[in-house]
């Protein structure tokens, strides 16, 4: 399955791109998972997953929590507020 992962702010620049098209493995079904998988991947990716709990995603354009499936489309990025 393809799929498209847009990563933002201080996750882009650990991961060096801001977006890529992947093909995570059968296993990878919800957001937990994929952060994980990409944790594990490669230096880069370890480096931006290494607090996982400080990631907040979105699939398909809205908000998702860790336990959501992903789609087609999965955006990674830290906490924001608002001012």
């Amino acid at each position: 399955m393809a799929l498209t992962v847009s990563y933002f702010a201080w996750v882009r620049e650990r991961m060096g791109i801001a977006d890529e098209v992947i093909d995570p493995p059968a296993d990878v079904a919800t957001v937990a998972d994929l952060v994980e998988w990409l944790a594990r991947r490669d230096e880069r990716g370890a480096l931006a997953f290494a607090e996982p709990g400080r990631i907040r995603a979105a699939v398909g354009g809205a908000m998702a929590g860790p336990d959501a499936v992903i789609g087609d489309e999965v955006a990674l990025f830290p906490p924001v507020t608002g001012g």
